[in-house]
């Protein structure tokens, strides 16, 4: 005798009523709705935790000034300073907003100067100081240390907001300005038109095959570095590069008290506050 087939269950309407059921279907029904609303929440979350990074870097060769900057921004006066063996730290307050920003002022010798990738996580912003006033002398050097900060810069997890950059023409009132152009800008000038045509040699010698040496104590002899890449092709312009802006201020300061220019009293590292004032906080 052949067994009946088991008939299909129906669930009554007291079951579908049960009050578990109905608490299951309002919340399903509650996360579709507020699906979009928790996504944009969740992105504004992940927004905020990009652009947390409060901190400016202060980076470069050794006795560039970076120390005498720091304690400049912190004091009001420039104290006398000596070579940074090891990384210095202040948190300031910028007028007139009053913004807070945490300096990190990481030596510039070479078996050291890598450490401020340990801060980039953080970096709001990264200043690269340059002493104009030599950099004719050691072009060579000062661009590949600033070939590696490039390196970095394009080297940042796409989940981080890169900070901002700019390259300091420090020291620039051991230039004397001309008729028709400050100190300043003499020094700006000098130091994008120096670093331009080494790092364009930098570049060239990388294109062609030759590896370009890595700095910093961990870095292996001979790696090629990246960092260079510009739109178009050719010689290096910052203008040109695709790691972003590159913004150039021209400043300097004096032992003991703040410099002034001319009758205005301007104070000489003005530049750098207004950059520093502009960025997004």
């Amino acid at each position: 005798m052949r067994n009946a087939s088991p008939s299909p269950e129906v669930l009554s309407p007291s079951a579908i009523a049960n009050p578990q059921v109905l608490l299951l279907g309002s919340l399903v029904l509650a996360v579709v709705i507020l699906a979009p609303d928790i996504s944009a929440v969740f992105l504004a979350a992940r927004k905020k935790a990009q652009s947390k990074g409060n901190s400016l870097l202060l980076v470069g060769p050794s006795d560039g000034g970076k120390t005498a900057i720091l304690s400049t921004l912190l004091y009001k006066q420039t104290l006398s300073t000596h070579t940074s063996m090891q990384t210095n730290m202040a948190q300031i307050s910028l007028p007139p907003t009053n913004k807070s920003l945490r300096l990190i002022d990481v030596p510039g010798h070479p078996r050291i100067r890598d450490q401020f990738r340990e801060y980039m996580s953080d970096a709001k912003a990264v200043a690269f100081v340059v002493d104009a006033s030599t950099i004719s002398r050691n072009g060579a050097a000062v661009a590949e240390h600033l070939h590696h900060v490039l390196h970095v810069l394009m080297s940042l997890p796409p989940t981080q907001t890169p900070p901002a950059f700019t390259i300091v023409a420090h020291k620039c009132d051991l230039l004397k300005a001309s008729a028709t152009a400050s100190a300043e800008q003499l020094a700006v000038n000098r130091v994008r038109t120096i670093l331009e045509r080494d790092l364009s040699k930098r570049k060239s010698s990388h294109a062609g095959g030759v590896g370009v040496e890595s700095l910093g104590a961990e870095g292996e002899e001979g790696a090629e570095l990246g960092g260079l890449e510009c739109s178009g092709s050719g010689e290096f312009k910052f203008a040109d590069w695709e790691g972003g802006e590159v913004s150039f201020v021209g400043t300097s300061v004096t032992v003991g008290k703040a410099a002034v220019v001319g009758d205005e009293k301007k104070d000489r590292l003005s530049p750098l506050r207004e950059w520093l004032v502009k960025l997004p906080y």
